[in-house]
């Protein structure tokens, strides 16, 4: 289902009523003297108080459990690279929507404007006491990497950046589904990825914690191999021993993903493919290369792209809100690899049921398990159930929650009622 709008609309959309996409609403009664003194002085002396003697009461007592942060500094925006903080702002507000849309999780956007890393990273820790979580959004390859790796090793919440994991949970899940239809084990697969960015890395990376083990990567300069001395060293860990054209990396590939940009790899090289192949076409708005062009060459193979306007559309829009909210009901301190596995397997799962009425009379009443239905809508209400649900207790297993006595069943009933 494909929606067009222009530029107009879009303007008017982000002006009118108010400017923007968000506002604060507050959940207490302010309305007589006594509800003053409860939410200002004197009464707040009494939970600063008591957040000083044990921090985690404010987990407690304040809007912190239910409250992340969405942080670019605009270097990686869309499509529309690095258009700084300030103009990155009406995307990082969409994304603070979709969190409260979709999850009920409150969120803040702060466009931080610093792209040194160092930086970036003390002021982010800085500002981390408010937040139950953070989300990074849009900061470009090789240092969001870094700048992940140094928050998650620094703060004691939750910190995901979300065009990395986002893109390697829903399209782990969709292989997982897809393996499964034309009858392949994940630890049997050849898989190309082409692109090497910062969501390549981490889809290459996810692939490989769920049993892919033959992975071949490409940049804007061919295979990535160790005869080249011109790589960083996210690619080195990625690096094949032997040179190779694209096309020999391709020949017999199960999988193709395309992380990078129209045209990168064409029909000739799905030609040289397996019989039955897996594309992820996912460059935006254009893909690598179109489904039907795809099917032209290969009639049985299962293609996804990241628009909507086709089958298997890859929207991390089914991710990030569940995992958060599964992490933020556990207080887990990170999300490691085992949530997100969880999350990409709940996903998966729940493609295989049965599809609800409400999302058929969205995307049409023909979905169903199939070559063109191994990924879920992002209106099935049933992803706060299930993959929040995974995501919390992969968190508890996995020992990054101290929550006590979780009760998975409990918890479960708490999520469905959301919906």
């Amino acid at each position: 289902m494909s929606v067009n709008v222009t530029k107009e609309e879009a303007l008017f959309y982000h002006e009118f009523n108010k400017p923007g996409k968000l506002g604060i609403a507050t959940t207490t009664a302010l309305e007589t003297q006594r509800d003053l003194s409860l939410a200002y002085t004197p009464g707040v002396a009494h939970p600063c108080l008591a957040i000083e003697a044990d921090p985690q009461t404010a987990f407690k007592y304040t809007a912190k459990r239910n409250l992340v942060a969405v942080i670019s500094n605009g270097t990686a925006v869309l499509g529309l690279g690095n258009i700084g903080a300030l103009a990155s702002k009406p995307v990082m507000e969409g994304k603070s929507v979709l969190f409260k849309k979709f999850s009920a999780i409150d969120s803040f956007d702060i466009e931080v404007d610093e792209t040194d890393v160092e930086e970036f990273c003390k002021i982010v820790k800085a500002i981390s006491p408010t937040f139950g979580g953070v989300n990074l959004e849009d900061i470009k390859s090789p240092e969001c990497f870094e700048i992940e790796r140094k928050l998650i090793d620094e703060l004691d919440i939750p910190v995901m950046h979300d065009d990395q994991h986002g893109t390697a949970i829903i399209t782990t899940a969709g292989l997982i589904n897809a393996c499964d239809i034309i009858g392949k084990n994940l630890e049997d697969l050849k898989v190309v990825v082409v692109g090497a960015g910062a969501a390549a890395i981490s889809c290459a990376r996810m692939y490989k914690a769920v049993g892919v083990t033959n992975i071949i990567m490409c940049d804007s300069k061919g295979v990535i191999h160790d005869q080249r001395d011109d790589l960083n060293k996210y690619k080195k860990e990625f690096s094949i021993s032997e040179a190779m054209t694209k096309t020999e990396a391709f020949r017999e590939a199960d999988v193709v993903l395309g992380l990078s940009r129209p045209g990168t790899f064409t029909e000739k090289h799905i030609a040289v493919m397996a019989n039955e192949p897996i594309v992820f076409a996912l460059a935006n708005p254009t893909p690598e290369l179109f489904p039907e062009d795809v099917l032209k060459i290969r009639d049985k193979a299962i293609v996804g792209t990241g628009r909507s306007d086709f089958n298997n559309q890859v929207n991390n829009v089914i991710g990030f809100p569940f995992i958060f909210r599964g992490a933020l009901d556990v207080q887990a301190k990170k999300i490691n690899m085992q949530m997100k596995k969880a999350a990409a397997y709940a996903i998966a799962d729940l493609a295989k049921k049965p599809v609800p009425e409400n999302v058929k009379a969205i995307f049409g009443d023909d979905l169903g398990y199939s070559k063109e239905y191994i990924i879920p809508k992002p209106f099935d209400k049933r992803l706060i159930v299930e993959v929040s649900s995974a995501v919390a207790q992969a968190a508890i297993d996995s020992g990054v929650s101290k929550m006590k006595n979780f009760d998975l069943e409990a918890y479960r009933e708490e999520l469905s009622k959301m919906i």
